[in-house]
């Protein structure tokens, strides 16, 4: 053995080998499966055929711009710094009124999930609540809170709440008997049985009724925010309709659709990640 021979020299000379044989194995970028790209494929060809349409004079640019035009609307409302801001605001008005409404239905759902009495004296009310369109309580909202922050969150948290509630409501009250007897029979009661048993059991509704109130929480906001709002994507949709800017408007509506579904993909990763002991939410 030789001075050099040393365990380093030699994984060193194997690694040299290695690369100087299979040069073709070297680094290479992971390409996205079909499964990953198959989702964008119809977004992809609406736009494609958009654009051609535009282009070709079939769909007139007053009615409908193009493609490009709201990228280029895009691009100068981002660089003014106008669609941040206002980005930031709405996506704000939004998650307080989810955290707001959502907490409330929340509580509620498991309180009348778990106590008889509970049920008794709230569910009636609330099922009755539930049947009035909230969008329709916008004249006496504005009486009550005026056109500040306060309508639009009052407003957004009633249209969240109600989803919440109902799916919470549904998944403690469908948790399988025989795992809550079974869980009796190990010893488990109050707080512990809820913890291991009853709330797991009600996750997947949970999750649903969550992934439905999103979409509520931004069709409330878009309604709110274009009776009344000094900021925020409604706002910027307001101004830029009454100077007929239509690739502002359609813009507008574009990233209400891309933020509704950042919040559901974001909802679907938390799911998997709570849900990852239920074989039907495994990879």
């Amino acid at each position: 053995m030789s001075t050099f021979d040393t365990p380093f020299a030699r994984a060193a000379a194997e690694a040299g080998k290695t690369k100087a044989g299979g040069g073709r194995a070297g680094f290479h970028l992971p390409l996205p499966g079909r499964d990953r790209l198959l989702p964008y494929l119809v977004p992809v060809a609406i736009i494609a055929l958009w654009q051609i349409g535009c282009s070709l004079g079939w769909i007139s640019s007053r009615i409908m711009p193009s493609p490009a035009d709201v990228a280029s609307a895009f691009w100068t409302t981002t660089m003014s710094g106008q669609l941040p801001e206002d980005v930031l605001v709405s996506s704000a008005r939004a998650f307080a009124g989810l955290l707001v409404g959502g907490s409330i239905g929340f509580l509620l759902g498991i309180a009348n999930g778990v106590s008889k009495l509970s049920e008794q004296l709230t569910d009636t009310t609330l099922q009755m609540l539930r049947t009035i369109p909230h969008l329709a309580m916008i004249p006496l909202v504005i009486l009550w809170f005026g056109i500040g922050e306060e309508s639009k969150l009052f407003l957004t948290s009633l249209g969240v709440l109600f989803p919440v509630y109902l799916n919470t409501y549904h998944g403690v009250r469908n948790v399988d008997r025989d795992l809550i007897e079974m869980g009796k029979v190990y010893g488990m009661s109050g707080w512990t049985l809820f913890r291991k048993v009853i709330f797991p059991g009600a996750l997947p509704s949970i999750f649903v009724g969550l992934r439905y109130a999103l979409g509520i929480m931004w069709l409330t906001l878009i309604v709110s925010e274009s009776i009344a709002a000094s900021a925020g994507i409604g706002h910027m949709a307001n101004n830029a309709r009454e100077f007929m800017m239509t690739d502002v408007v359609v813009l507008a509506l574009v990233i209400y659709a891309v933020l509704g579904k950042l919040a559901d993909v974001v909802a679907r990763a938390l799911e998997r990640q709570m849900l990852k002991w239920n074989p039907a939410y495994a990879k």
